[in-house]
């Protein structure tokens, strides 16, 4: 069966908080679910942290609330005006591309000037204030390949920030991080959130998890979303990652878990500031939609 785009609904002007929605979405590849049917509503002004396993579909569902990604089914409703920054994950890049630090920041106005367009006060505004943020303003002469890991993935997020998106999203942001690189990132998304930017992330990291507004749980579909303190729970975390969830205590009511599972997706080098979907490939066999009561039927298209 050939497998038809679902298509992007514009909301009428008004119609409330919500940035982008998902209804019913999924994502096939062929007979293989990356991504079960999934509704989910991203507000201004908040923070989701989407928490799984590798292969549970976080990166899947971040193309697809990004746009990279269309789904198989079902819809994406957008909030008209928009502006959506995606930093997937570039922990290693193409070391032959000459890009200097300033190279990549510029790239972040380029929604808004275009490939070729001249920057004008407004985006050196906006691009200095980014890299302020980061701390990476001393850094915009450097080669961007003779960064450090952490330095990179600050420039990254600032090349995201300057072009001054409403919905950002990031894949595992601190994974593999010094921790002043993470306390600076997990403060930003903080200090975002509190402006009206929504957020999504990604992440292995439980304590990162609990400090978003909402969690979604997912293995390749939605177990749950809510509250970290309502999904975050020894229960639900061992049915999301089964023998590599390890309770504090196993001859007690456990009220804390360990979840050991391996980081990054061991993706091919990516140009530096490229923001595609990586790690989009299948990972799942078929699902029965119908055995995950937290899913809605996926809609039909003609």
């Amino acid at each position: 069966m050939t497998n038809v785009a679902a298509p992007t609904v514009t909301p009428p002007a008004g119609s409330g908080a919500a940035v982008v929605e998902l209804v019913g979405a999924c994502v096939h590849y062929g007979p293989v679910v990356a991504l079960a049917p999934t509704s989910l509503t991203v507000e201004a002004g908040t923070s989701t942290a989407l928490v799984g396993a590798n292969g549970s579909g976080k990166s899947t569902l971040l193309g697809v609330l990004s746009g990279a990604l269309a789904p198989t089914d079902g819809t994406v409703v957008r909030a008209p005006g928009r502006r959506v920054a995606f930093v997937a994950q570039q922990h290693r890049q193409h070391r032959w591309m000459p890009l200097s630090v300033d190279d990549v920041l510029r790239m972040g106005r380029y929604g808004h000037r275009g490939l070729l367009g001249r920057l004008r006060g407004v985006d050196r505004a906006a691009i200095t204030a980014a890299a302020e943020r980061l701390d990476v303003g001393d850094l915009r002469s450097r080669s961007f390949g003779d960064l450090s890991g952490g330095q990179r993935q600050r420039v990254l997020v600032a090349q995201a920030l300057a072009a001054e998106p409403d919905l950002l999203l990031l894949d595992e942001p601190i994974t593999g991080l010094d921790l002043p690189s993470q306390q600076r990132i997990l403060d930003l998304i903080a200090a975002l959130t509190a402006d009206g930017t929504a957020v999504v992330l990604s992440t292995h990291h439980l304590g990162e998890a609990r400090q978003a507004d909402r969690v979604v749980l997912l293995a390749g579909c939605v177990l749950a979303v809510g509250p970290p303190a309502d999904v975050l729970r020894p229960e639900l975390l061992a049915e999301a990652f089964g023998n590599r969830a390890v309770a504090a205590d196993a001859g007690a009511a456990a009220t804390t878990i360990t979840v050991v599972d391996e980081h990054g997706h061991g993706h091919d080098d990516s140009p530096a500031g490229v923001a595609a979907a990586a790690d989009l490939a299948p990972h799942h066999q078929h699902h029965d939609h119908q055995a995950h009561p937290h899913h809605e039927s996926p809609s039909s298209h003609a």
